[in-house]
């Protein structure tokens, strides 16, 4: 391992003193760095290992094929339209009365409709001006409530000033 060497007299008798008398050098002190170099590469092995990684955070999307068509009822749909501000509203069907809406107010409400009818589907449609994280808190809470059957669409411009206009 590891050794030292202090250096000094090990004769234990009287030292003479006087103009001839040499005073013995001190040796300095020699520790060997090997163990210390295996310790580290040790505890480096180890915390990489250990380490857990963060993993991607990934979105997963199930698109239908291109020539798909699905037939679905329109009291089962619910179209949330979010706006470049961030205020939002919504309707049920594709004809329904437009009602204000929040964030807060968001997830009890599709939990709330989703009790009544187990076949909804939420359509989320964006101005296409809107700022990308109003896009990710409703994702962010979709996920968090467990709301599972949505889809994401762009309105277009003559569907802005129509939803906009009947606000």
């Amino acid at each position: 391992m590891g050794g030292m060497d202090m250096g000094g007299d090990s004769g234990g008798g009287k030292q003479k003193s006087g103009p001839l008398s040499h005073k013995k050098k001190r040796v300095g002190i020699a520790i060997d760095m090997t163990p210390f170099v295996d310790i580290a590469f040790l505890l480096l092995i180890f915390f990489m290992v250990t380490t857990v990684f963060a993993l991607p955070q990934a979105m997963e999307l199930n698109l239908p094929p291109a020539d798909a068509e699905v037939e679905v009822a329109e009291s089962n749909v619910i179209i949330i339209y979010v706006y470049d501000d961030g205020e939002m509203v919504f309707r049920i069907g594709m004809d329904g009365p437009l009602e204000p809406l929040t964030m807060g107010e968001m997830v009890p409400l599709l939990k709330d409709l989703i009790k009544q009818n187990e076949d909804l589907i939420t359509i989320v449609k964006f101005d296409r001006t809107t700022a990308y994280h109003w896009m990710v808190d409703v994702v962010d809470e979709f996920v968090v409530q467990g709301i599972k059957r949505y889809s994401f669409d762009a309105m277009t411009r003559d569907e802005t000033a129509e939803v906009k206009g009947g606000a």
